[in-house]
């Protein structure tokens, strides 16, 4: 059986604000796995470009090298994205990005943090909540698109990114507005989740979705507090067991949801960020770069 993974990322998106909105599609994923909050390494700050590098490379950022939003100079060529990583290793693999944050998958602000570039909306690069809700829908279809369509005989690899609950926390804070987006990227997933279950049977997917930061309640990101600094991770697939608990019962001030928990016994630092790449990594057989921090889930 050929191994797949599906990683989506969502910008910027707060673990309380998480635990107080309605996304059916993510609880029912971490039904089946695990939902945990996970401290931003101190390696790093709390910023989006440093927290994607360690996400997407599972270096972290004393080795990968960004520190902020300009991607340069940076590491990367010795602590490559797990796609870059696959194409070398695997090259069978199918292989697919999607973000509407041009650094991600173009030559913008020292960019691209992925090697092989990715799918962009057409278009200027959106900065308005409703320009992020046709960004992100766009890369919603076009990595929907390539679910619906590959061949996936030799394994797949997939990177959805949505950023608009991080722009809109920028703009507007921790609101009714930001909340809103949280719903609706909730229901994105659940566009790509079914595009998965209309994929052969004989196909098992892990599913890990990642945040990168949290915000402050008027909105930014940057420092040392715990609404910036707790991240989460959610994840399912094969050797992921089902419905455990976390050994903590809360983060900072915030009561953890005993529903909204899947399958590891998890202490603070037992998760970190570059486990996304380091559990993607173990997954497909890939061998780490010298220096990667990450490892599958479950194995601090």
């Amino acid at each position: 059986m050929s191994e797949h993974v599906l990683i989506v990322g969502i910008d910027g998106v707060r673990y309380d604000a998480l635990g107080e909105e309605p996304t059916p599609h993510l609880d029912a994923l971490a039904a089946r796995g695990f939902l945990t909050p996970v401290q931003v390494n101190d390696a790093g700050p709390t910023i989006s470009g440093p927290c994607w590098a360690t996400i997407l490379s599972g270096a972290l950022a004393d080795r990968h090298l960004i520190r902020d939003n300009d991607l340069s100079p940076n590491a990367l060529d010795a602590h490559p994205d797990v796609l870059r990583l696959a194409a070398v290793q695997r090259p069978r693999t199918a292989r697919f990005a999607g973000a509407g944050w041009a650094p991600i998958v173009d030559a913008v602000s020292g960019g691209p943090l992925l090697a092989d570039r990715g799918f962009f909306p057409p278009g200027d690069q959106a900065h308005l909540p409703d320009e992020w809700q046709v960004a992100d829908q766009a890369v919603t279809d076009a990595t929907v698109a390539f679910l619906d369509d590959h061949d996936g005989r030799d394994g797949s690899l997939v990177f959805c990114y949505l950023g608009g609950v991080d722009e809109t926390g920028h703009l507007l804070g921790v609101g009714d507005e930001y909340r809103g987006f949280v719903r609706d990227s909730d229901t994105r997933l659940g566009e790509l989740l079914a595009a998965l279950d209309r994929r052969p049977s004989t196909e098992d997917w892990t599913v890990i979705v990642v945040t990168d930061h949290g915000h402050v309640d008027a909105g930014g990101h940057g420092g040392e507090s715990d609404a910036e600094r707790t991240a989460w991770i959610a994840a399912a697939g094969p050797g992921i067991p089902e419905n455990s608990t976390l050994d903590a019962e809360t983060v900072g001030d915030t009561p953890l949801k005993n529903n909204r928990v899947g399958d590891f016994r998890v202490r603070p630092g037992r998760v970190e960020q570059a486990d996304v790449a380091g559990h993607t990594m173990h997954v497909l057989g890939l061998t780490p770069p010298p220096g990667t921090f990450g490892v599958r889930f479950g194995a601090r």
